[in-house]
């Protein structure tokens, strides 16, 4: 999971980028990066941290232009720690590109040999999305046979690109002297949305992001959901060309985003996030009034912020009383998306509080957006004891992650999903809590899908069922050899 945009604008750039790049500051915490163009001239700066920590003011003037894209990186392949592995990626041939990408690419051991041998390029990290940066400049290589760019150009490179890699992939790319090209894997997984906006006399203005809040923000009209497989290329005069590049798109987009990764104020593929969650609170309250004793349940608690909307829900429709028992910093990022389990053991405790007044003999129900590893929802129970809690029932608003997901989420390791090979019962032991309770799979489905025109989703790490490629066992294991540090 990243966060990544692109602006083609009529006046500086930077400061719009770094703006949208704040916005997306929950997607990834490791490093950020802002890459512009001026006429020919490519300019780059990367950090790692935040946005507020990456940038001074000498950093921000030399990124002169009015062309331009960012990120900010959850690390899910590759050293987190190593500033070298941050993007924004550059080429230098052909045109000089520099390209950010959300996502996970899951036949990166066919590619490198690929690169290697077939298409002469040397990688120098172990990020795939050096990998896809290589792959784009290659085929845009083969398809100008001369020629000077033109759009057709980069959907050709685009429409190779799509038969050569597999796994998910939201990416920007700015291509020197000429505009900025987007595009997404045949299956729309990892989000990207298109917004534009009137410039006086001097036309149109667009913007390409991972969520649809960056664009309201930002004074941009939505004009829609980049379709899986689609590429766009917007010129540096703000002219927009799109083309169908995959061969059999196919929209699947990830139940994760939905669940937990998105900010509630943004629409993904039509679908609001915020109302989704209400509806997975709806859902998850039916499946709790079947299995726990609500009769005896004083309060229903959420673990702020992406469980809220599920747990306002939950109470109402259990009519029980709804209370605020944990107060969480906003300035410790999200526990799940940090590296090691010792940091994220360390950081439940510095992000959340639990109020004594609303605990002290209480039997409280606490809703959480999701369990993965167990190691946040342990802590949770343990202050929630300690601060006086009569009993706790523990619930979920996702059902139980089972598998590794292999495409832009850091569960790569079987062995660290609390719900892997146990019981629920199991489970429940495990965290500590008096009961446990899952949202159903069917039932996580049909709540985000509800009134919307996408009829699938990316469901694996709950169901083990991968949508791309050949996503083996024999990949899981060397993923999970391989996994990011």
């Amino acid at each position: 999971m990243c966060g990544i945009v692109g602006i083609v604008s009529s006046s500086p750039v930077n400061q719009q980028v770094y703006d949208a790049l704040a916005l997306l500051q929950h997607r990834g915490q490791d490093s950020t990066g802002i890459a512009t163009s001026d006429e020919q001239t490519l300019h780059v700066h990367k950090s790692k941290g935040q946005v507020r920590e990456g940038y001074r003011t000498r950093d921000m003037r030399t990124l002169m232009g009015t062309i331009g894209l960012g990120h900010v990186r959850y690390a899910t392949r590759g050293n987190a720690k190593k500033e070298q592995e941050a993007q924004p990626f550059y080429v230098n041939a052909p045109y000089g590109i520099v390209l950010v990408h959300n996502g996970n690419l899951t036949n990166t051991r066919e590619l490198t040999k690929e690169l290697a041998d077939k298409d002469r390029r040397h990688l120098n990290t172990t990020s795939d999305t050096e990998m896809l940066v290589n792959v784009l400049a290659s085929e845009l290589q083969s398809a100008e046979s001369g020629t000077s760019f033109t759009a057709e150009t980069a959907f050709a490179a685009v429409t190779a690109l799509h038969r050569r890699v597999e796994g998910s992939y939201a990416a920007i790319a700015v291509i020197a002297g000429h505009g900025i090209l987007a595009f997404r894997d045949p299956f729309g997984i990892r989000p990207l949305i298109l917004g534009r906006r009137q410039a006086g006399l001097v036309g149109d203005e667009w913007i390409v992001a991972s969520e649809s809040l960056v664009l309201e923000a930002s004074g941009y009209d939505i004009v829609r959901d980049v379709e899986p497989g689609e590429a766009i290329f917007i010129s540096r005069e703000g002219t927009l060309y799109s083309q169908q590049c995959a061969e059999n798109p196919r929209l699947v987009p990830c139940s994760f985003e939905y669940v937990y990764l998105a900010r509630p104020d943004s629409i993904m593929n039509g679908i609001s996030v915020y109302e989704a969650r209400l509806r997975l609170g709806d859902k998850l309250a039916d499946t709790i009034a079947r299995y726990a004793p609500t009769d005896s349940i004083d309060v229903v608690m959420p673990i702020p912020d992406s469980a809220r909307p599920a747990a306002m829900q939950v109470a109402r429709k259990l009519g029980i009383e709804y209370r605020e028992g944990f107060y969480k910093n906003k300035y410790v990022g999200r526990t799940f998306i940090m590296p090691g389990q010792a940091q994220r053991t360390k950081s439940v405790r510095q992000k959340l509080n639990a109020m004594s007044s609303e605990f002290a003999g209480k039997n409280v129900l606490i809703v959480d957006d999701s369990i993965v590893r167990g190691t946040t929802s342990r802590e949770i129970v343990e202050m929630a004891r300690e601060a006086g809690a009569t009993s706790v029932t523990f619930t979920s608003a996702a059902p139980p992650v089972r598998f590794p997901h292999v495409y832009g989420i850091n569960m790569p390791n079987k062995g660290e999903l609390v719900a892997s090979g146990r019981t629920i019962p199991e489970i429940a032991r495990e965290i500590g809590a008096d009961h446990l309770i899952y949202q159903e799979v069917e039932d996580m489905r049909d709540a985000i899908l509800e009134g919307s025109d996408v009829t699938e989703l990316d469901m694996s790490c709950f169901t083990g069922e991968y949508v791309t490629g050949t996503v083996s066992e024999e990949y899981l294991s060397w993923v999970e050899t391989n996994q990011a540090s």
